[in-house]
């Protein structure tokens, strides 16, 4: 993959002379990249393609759709350069740009194969709600022979608590920050979460009793 976007031309920025010597070439990457040098763009996507691709992966099932993501995510943050105040690194924003680029995606899919989330819910609620990493009788599902089935049991989940649960159990977000990416309530960021744990343990159980 070659980069052909170029952000705009600016005017050289001094460096803080108590930078590390990561921050320092960083710093010195993103003001090639500020100044239009081609190859500092393919050098950006070059070391963080992969990283971006990866964060792709556990959002989209189609291996064309997480590619355009890829894509998206570079066009975005070219065009967002002059935005982007280094309070993070290089690698921490453009994490944050591919999730948007995966969540815009999905939203735009008009059709989805799932199973109703009332089909995938005990009959009976149970007292708060389990988590399904921290069950004894679910945790070897997470060795690398299964992660395959368990992500396919994830992929059944309707799009909108699927989501919830990739951001906060994968990508690790608290509620805040979930609610601020789905534009949604952090009171509907938490009964998703509850009701997509619920479902995936639900989903899950009968890989357990065959292991």
């Amino acid at each position: 993959m070659t980069a052909t976007f170029l952000p705009p031309r600016t005017t050289d920025r001094p460096l803080p002379s108590s930078l590390s010597a990561e921050q320092m070439a960083e710093a010195e990457l993103l003001a090639r990249l500020r100044a239009g040098d081609e190859e500092a763009s393919a050098l950006l996507v070059q070391k963080y393609f992969d990283r971006m691709l990866a964060v792709a992966r556990r959002f989209l099932r189609r291996e064309e759709d997480r590619a355009d993501a890829v894509q998206d995510a570079f066009l975005s943050a070219f065009r967002s350069l002059e935005h982007f105040e280094g309070q993070s690194s290089l690698g921490t924003w453009l994490h944050r740009i591919v999730v948007n680029a995966c969540l815009m995606k999905l939203r735009a899919q008009s059709r989805r194969r799932s199973r109703p989330m009332d089909d995938l819910l005990p009959s009976l609620e149970e007292a708060g709600f389990p988590r399904y990493g921290n069950d004894p009788g679910l945790l070897h599902l997470a060795r690398e022979e299964t992660r395959r089935q368990v992500r396919a049991c994830i992929d059944q989940l309707p799009e909108p608590y699927r989501t919830v649960l990739l951001l906060r159990d994968i990508e690790e977000l608290d509620t805040e920050q979930t609610a601020q990416r789905l534009g949604i309530a952090p009171g509907a960021v938490k009964t998703r979460l509850h009701r997509a744990r619920h479902a995936l343990r639900t989903l899950l159980e009968p890989l357990a009793l065959d292991a």
